[in-house]
């Protein structure tokens, strides 16, 4: 992977992470179109960068990550589904993330929702996300599962939970920033250690490339999570839905025309 190449991912990364897009589905179509050869290290990469997102967050709501343990509490909650839908159905994952239809049909379906989205939740009751329950907060953990079929992005299922049990679309997009933390924390350190157990080293040179990823994605994350505040409690997620199925509809434009594109 060359310098260029990994900036340009690390873009990507910061933007799309905690937007309702899927980092997934702008992450095949920005190496595909690089010409980037999806080796272990290029995986890695993908992954690992997540951690300058995560501090993103932590750094945009440092207070909110100590005001009382039982913010800890919720997220931990809404984070167990994950790691027991993802040791469960891990080799379905793993076959779902071997199918690039499976990316374009998600975008698309999941964009559908997104345009109906505040209408179908506009009645909210909560309008900060210190005032969910554990219950709720459970809940969010399960919508977030269905982002394990490649496409449907972590953020836009999340969101759409919180907004299911009454949360305001700022008090669903502020959990889902916050519960990002202990799930992408948790997929980069089980991607480190599958790295190194297969076998693997990291040179001089990649490890600079995973610093540099980092560093850019803190950076453009932290400028996506304020903009995506201010927007989307002024508009709603329409635009992402139609935004959603463009992307959606390139990704099989592409399948059509012969590209090999390969999930991250």
């Amino acid at each position: 992977m060359k310098l260029i190449e990994a900036i340009i991912l690390a873009v990507i990364e910061g933007l799309t992470e905690f937007l309702p897009v899927s980092s997934t589905g702008h992450m095949i179509i920005g190496s595909s179109l690089m010409g980037i050869e999806h080796d272990e290290f290029v995986k890695l990469f993908t992954i690992v960068i997540q951690l300058g997102t995560i501090l993103s967050v932590i750094v945009l709501y440092f207070k909110r990550f100590f005001q009382s343990f039982d913010f800890y509490f919720k997220l931990i909650v809404a984070f167990i589904p994950a790691v027991i839908f993802g040791l469960l159905l891990s080799d379905t994952i793993d076959k779902l993330l071997e199918s690039p239809m499976t990316v374009a049909v998600s975008l698309v379906v999941g964009g559908v929702i997104l345009l109906f989205a505040d209408k179908w939740f506009n009645n909210p009751t909560i309008d900060s996300s210190n005032d969910i329950s554990y219950t709720t907060a459970l809940k969010i953990g399960l919508f977030q599962c269905l982002a394990m079929i490649p496409g449907v992005s972590r953020s836009g299922a999340s969101i759409v939970g919180g907004m299911s049990q009454k949360l305001s679309r700022k008090a669903a997009a502020e959990f889902s920033f916050f519960l990002a933390v202990p799930t992408m924390f948790g997929a980069t350190a089980k991607k480190l250690y599958d790295f190194y157990k297969g076998g693997y080293h990291l040179s001089s040179d990649e490890i600079n490339l995973l610093l540099i990823g980092n560093i850019i994605g803190f950076i453009v994350a932290i400028i996506a999570i304020k903009s995506f505040i201010g927007f989307v409690t002024k508009h709603g997620f329409r635009a992402f839905g139609w935004y959603r199925i463009v992307v959606g509809g390139i990704i099989v434009i592409l399948l059509l025309a012969g590209i090999d594109l390969q999930v991250m």
